[in-house]
């Protein structure tokens, strides 16, 4: 079965840092678009940052406190976060964009909570 399973969410205070993982199963998302995107309570999904052959790729909001990588040998994505703020709190989700022989294909995982409160 073919999934991108996410971890590293949780509760942490405003300033702090916290390190989300994407990793990847069933198959190799090397050569995939990696992307990150988030949903706070009411408000529609929106793009977080992403990482693609072009370069890497932010929302003005995260733009010098978030990083986006991936580590093609461990098949998996990373999303540190620096200098939180309450308004990053959101359910995080990672995605993953290719091209196959039979066509495009997106994996999304199952998403994590982000939680910045004092």
């Amino acid at each position: 079965q073919v999934q991108l399973v996410q971890s590293g969410g949780g509760l942490v205070q405003p300033g702090g840092s916290l390190r989300l993982s994407c990793a990847g199963s069933g198959r190799s998302f090397r050569g995939y678009d990696m992307a990150w995107y988030r949903q706070a309570p009411g408000k529609d999904r929106e793009f977080v940052a992403a990482i693609k052959r072009s370069g890497t790729y932010y929302a003005d909001s995260v733009k010098g406190r978030f990083t986006i990588s991936r580590d093609n040998g461990e098949n998996t994505a990373y999303l540190q976060m620096n200098s939180l703020k309450p308004e990053d709190t959101a359910i995080y989700y990672c995605k993953a964009d290719g091209v196959e022989a039979y066509g495009e294909i997106t994996f999304w995982g199952q998403g994590t909570q982000v939680t910045v409160s004092s």
